[in-house]
């Protein structure tokens, strides 16, 4: 079996612009401060202080994906000729996934990524850190 992982940020879609759109909404109802810049690290310490953030990111993200992501033909094309083949496809990001998922949906790219995989800066270091699909 083939896998290919592609980096969702630099080949798919940019979510970084999202992100921190949302972050700067949510600082009026989640306490933001302290916050580190690396996604992988804030997510973490988000969860450690608790609350529903992932809802309200998820909810942010369905809102407002469609100012920040553009669908590019070309790349879809290439995703798919990769599924005929029978290549499976892994996106990957440091984005928590509630923003990866809704990104993957409104670039048109969900249908042919076949799992998600974070990675500490867009990095897969081995075959073992890929998700079984």
């Amino acid at each position: 079996m083939k896998v290919v992982a592609v980096d969702l940020d630099a080949v798919l879609g940019d979510t970084r612009p999202l992100w921190r759109a949302w972050l700067a909404d949510a600082a009026r109802v989640v306490e933001l401060d302290g916050l580190p810049e690396d996604r992988g690290a804030a997510a973490a310490e988000l969860d450690r202080r608790g609350g529903n953030w992932r809802t309200l990111l998820r909810r942010f993200a369905e809102d407002h994906a469609a100012v920040h992501l553009r669908r590019d033909g070309s790349v879809n094309a290439a995703l798919r000729g990769l599924k005929a083949d029978g290549v499976r496809i892994v996106a990957v990001t440091d984005a928590p996934a509630e923003l990866a998922e809704v990104a993957l949906a409104q670039l048109g790219a969900a249908r042919y990524v076949d799992a998600v995989a974070p990675a500490a800066e867009n990095v897969i270091r081995s075959r073992a850190e890929l998700p079984t699909v």
